[in-house]
Order: C-alpha cells, then sequence, then structure tokens
C-alpha cells in the first residue's frame, strides 16, 4: 500500500509540476523572436524551431541574410558583415519591431552584435547560440589560426575571391544521414568579405542589453577561441548548456525551442 501511495503522489507531483509550467508559459508575455542562422545556411534552417516558439504565442521571424540560401543572387563581393547587419536593422524598422529576443547561431553571433550596437531600443534580449563573440575592430578571421585564415582565402579564390563554399553538413555536427542531406541540399556559398570585414561598434557587444551565451555540448560546438569577449555576469550575460550538436536547430529543435521561451 505504501509504495502504491507513494507512486500515485509522485504521479500526481509530476503531473501538477507540467502543469504549472505549461500556464508559465501561457502567461508569458508575448514576444518577437528573430533567428539569425550562421555560415552557408538560411531562414530555412529554423524551420523546425519557428513552430514551436510560435505555439507558446509568440511572433517568430527567421530571415535569410543577402547572399545566402533564397537571396543567394544578391552575392557579390560587396556583401559584408555591414550588409547583413544593415539588412537585420532595417527589419526591425520595416516590421516596426519592439521587445525583440534577437537570436544569433554561430557566425550570426557577430550579426547580432553589430544590429544591437545600432538598433538596442527594439531589443529586449540576445541570445548567442554557440556563436562567434568578438570586440569592436576585430573580424571573423581573428578567431581563427593563420593557417585557417590562410585556408579560407584558397577556398575564397575560385570565385574570385567572392565566396566561400559549404562544407558538408557533418561539420556542424549532424549525425542522422537524413538531416545531414538535408542540410547539405540547402547550404549554398558564404560572402567572403564577412570573414574579413572588421565590426565595427561604438559601444562594447551587447552593452546595456541582457545577454545569454547557449553553449553547445555536441559535436561540432565552437571552440572558445571564436568567443573573444568575456562572457561576464557583471557586465548582463548568462550561459545555457544544451546537450547538441552545433546546429542545435537541426538536431534537437524541441530542446532549443523551450530553452529560447525560458530566457524571454
Amino acid at each position: 500500500m505504501t509504495t502504491r501511495r507513494r507512486l500515485l503522489e509522485a504521479t500526481v507531483a509530476a503531473g501538477t509540476a507540467l502543469a504549472l509550467r505549461r500556464h508559465a508559459r501561457a502567461q508569458q508575455r508575448p514576444r518577437t523572436y528573430v533567428l539569425i542562422h550562421g555560415a552557408w545556411h538560411g531562414g530555412w534552417c529554423w524551420q523546425k524551431v519557428v513552430p514551436r516558439l510560435a505555439a507558446a504565442g509568440h511572433r517568430v521571424l527567421a530571415p535569410s541574410l543577402p547572399g545566402l540560401a533564397e537571396r543567394a543572387a544578391l552575392l557579390s563581393a560587396a556583401v559584408g558583415l555591414d550588409s547583413h547587419i544593415d539588412d537585420v536593422v532595417a527589419l526591425l524598422e520595416r516590421e516596426d519591431l519592439s521587445d525583440v529576443v534577437l537570436v544569433g547561431h554561430s557566425y550570426g553571433g557577430l550579426v547580432i552584435t553589430g544590429v544591437a550596437d545600432r538598433a538596442a531600443s527594439r531589443l529586449a534580449h540576445l541570445a548567442y547560440l554557440d556563436a562567434v563573440i568578438v570586440n569592436s575592430g576585430e573580424a571573423w578571421s581573428a578567431t581563427h589560426s593563420p593557417a585557417l585564415v590562410a585556408t579560407w582565402a584558397r577556398l575564397a579564390a575560385p570565385s574570385g575571391g567572392i565566396s566561400v563554399p559549404p562544407p558538408d553538413a557533418g561539420a556542424f555536427g549532424i549525425a542522422r544521414a537524413d538531416e545531414r542531406a538535408w542540410v547539405n541540399r540547402q547550404l549554398t556559398p558564404h560572402p567572403y568579405r564577412t570573414y574579413t570585414q572588421p565590426l565595427r561598434l561604438a559601444r562594447p557587444p551587447g552593452a546595456g542589453l541582457r545577454k545569454t551565451h547557449i553553449a553547445c555540448r555536441g559535436p561540432g560546438a565552437l571552440s572558445a577561441a571564436a568567443r573573444r569577449v568575456r562572457i561576464d555576469e557583471a557586465a548582463g550575460w548568462s550561459t545555457r548548456m544544451i546537450d547538441a550538436a552545433h546546429d542545435a536547430m537541426v538536431s534537437a529543435p524541441a530542446a532549443l525551442a523551450d530553452l529560447l521561451l525560458s530566457i524571454s
């Protein structure tokens, strides 16, 4: 009898906890999430995350950056980091967005840092998903060794220095064959200038905004070298971990969506 009573109590407690979590999510103030993809990707990579955030009552936008995915026709030698930052700022202004949770994956960390410097009043929170984070005056290439910088230049040479061809999706930690094949079909060359153009900021990265660093603990996760900014609680940073590959939006969309909902 005691064992059955304990089992019943545990079941009731678990049900109560689940109901409370659902109630808390239902009471959460609606926000707008803007999801910025990484290199070689496009807005398509968030397609398993978007409906989960939307189901919780939030507006979600997942644009593709100029020169990539369905906007690949815009690729040119002029497309650089500033082009991508300007494009996202224009989106915020065109849609008159405010109270935005701005999420940047991988290379997208550079983009959201620049956006925050130019449009902080429209933002509520920056979320860096296994992302590149640098200081003003540094380029993405600053996070890599001289040998890797030379490799990127060699890879860009056949296009006349315009773009870098995508690697196999396995580089992003995607293990499932069907998911890897799907990602490989979607990837497009990435504008090379985004790799060499320095990030120019008027203030420290994300100054005055809440910032969450989401570190992936699975295959393909970025090294500490990709994060040249100190993740310091005193500067408004917090850190969350997720057991997922670098492309968490593909390999662990439910866990990622829950984490994004929790930080908002």
